[in-house]
């Protein structure tokens, strides 16, 4: 299936079923809304996740775009993107949990064709404040899916405090042998679709109070599913990634982490350039610069003479086509090279400061502020040409 198949029988599934379908927003939160991005489909739904009425009703569905800094750190391995497509499905106070799981047992197995022995639960399985999720085992011991009970991996929160409750994840099996072990002891099991019960509201005190409308927001990635239905090795052998993988590595040779590491940085740029963001030293536009600065450190690690002029207009073109951004292509390309430019220049002017301080000695959390606020250099920056120095 392509990224458009699957966003397609996936709405279709739920709209049958009395779902309506919410239009995607943009990666920019409401001026109210304290978050930089969106990180998620239930994001934009969090009032309503609260209790306020929905003016499409209380079965929704939608196909939402999220960005999320957290796994940063993460990518360059098979399975996490910094921007992805997040398909999700919400019942608000109209129908329970273990029916959310039915209808998503049978949208894998029914809809997409996923063999049922591949698929594997986790379960929240209690801790000192709230219970085992009883009518989630029960479900899945209904259904044949093998269940793993686990503790704070189960309990979904978008922060310390906030609307939470217990989760049930279905993960399937990517190895080319034989299911085997748990989730949690063989990461060949991978996540795929996440089914959260919005049953609480967590205040700052650590107490939990019932929500007066309990709901059930789930939510799928496509490019995850994607290499599921595929028999992919990894989300970067997708259509949505393909284009760059192809041309970053006949371009400059890049493999493995790298590689993934410099196409997916890209492809980020780019949406969050869509979505109307520029480079800057703060908020959302450091966010961007700090994506663009983090490819073009590992462009250059072997090769400096490397440049983002030599990228093709394709890759940019079907990037912004699949997310709905109607922007000339040519706009992220000159933010893309104006902010190597900045960052050429700052790598000239900053290397004769930092080799001056690191003769004085390793750095302190002192210098580390000085170099920032005085030159504007960050610490990650500072880091990376010390290690080019060693």
């Amino acid at each position: 299936m392509t990224p458009e198949q699957i966003v397609r029988t996936f709405v279709d599934w739920f709209r049958e079923r009395g779902h309506a379908l919410v239009p995607g927003s943009s990666l920019i939160p409401p001026p109210d809304d304290p978050v930089l991005f969106t990180t998620s489909g239930m994001h934009p739904l969090t009032p309503y996740l609260l209790g306020r009425p929905h003016p499409l009703g209380t079965r929704l569905v939608n196909v939402q775009r999220c960005l999320r800094t957290t796994d940063l750190d993460e990518v360059g391995d098979n399975t996490h993107l910094t921007v992805f497509e997040m398909l999700g499905s919400w019942s608000l106070d109209d129908y329970d949990s273990p029916q959310s799981l039915r209808w998503g047992y049978q949208l894998l197995r029914e809809g997409f064709g996923v063999d049922p022995g591949r698929l594997h639960a986790t379960v929240f399985g209690g801790d000192d404040q709230v219970g085992p999720d009883r009518a989630s085992i029960d479900t899945w011991d209904e259904l044949g899916v093998p269940v793993e009970l686990t503790r704070d991996e189960n309990w979904w929160s978008n922060g310390p405090t906030g609307p939470c409750g217990p989760d049930s994840e279905i993960f399937v099996w990517t190895g080319e042998v034989p299911p085997q072990g748990t989730p949690g002891t063989d990461g060949r099991w991978m996540e795929v679709w996440n089914h959260v019960q919005m049953r609480y509201q967590r205040h700052d005190d650590g107490s939990l109070e019932p929500l007066p409308r309990p709901s059930v927001d789930t939510g799928l990635g496509v490019e995850r599913l994607e290499m599921v239905l595929r028999g992919n090795r990894s989300v970067f052998e997708g259509d949505g990634l393909d284009p760059w993988v192809r041309t970053v590595s006949g371009l400059w040779g890049l493999e493995g982490e790298p590689l993934r590491q410099v196409c997916d940085h890209l492809r980020a740029g780019v949406v969050v350039v869509g979505d109307g963001v520029r480079p800057s030293n703060t908020g959302r536009g450091y966010v961007l610069r700090r994506l663009i600065r983090r490819l073009l450190t590992t462009l250059w690690r072997d090769d400096p003479s490397r440049g983002l002029v030599d990228l093709p207009s394709e890759p940019f073109e079907r990037t912004l086509d699949r997310f709905g951004q109607r922007i000339d292509p040519g706009q992220p390309r000159e933010v893309f090279l104006d902010e190597q430019r900045r960052f050429r220049d700052l790598l000239r002017r900053g290397r004769p400061v930092v080799s001056r301080w690191r003769s004085r000695g390793p750095l302190t959390d002192q210098d580390y502020h000085y170099l920032h606020d005085t030159h504007g250099l960050p610490r990650e920056l500072v880091d990376g040409l010390l290690a080019e120095a060693n």
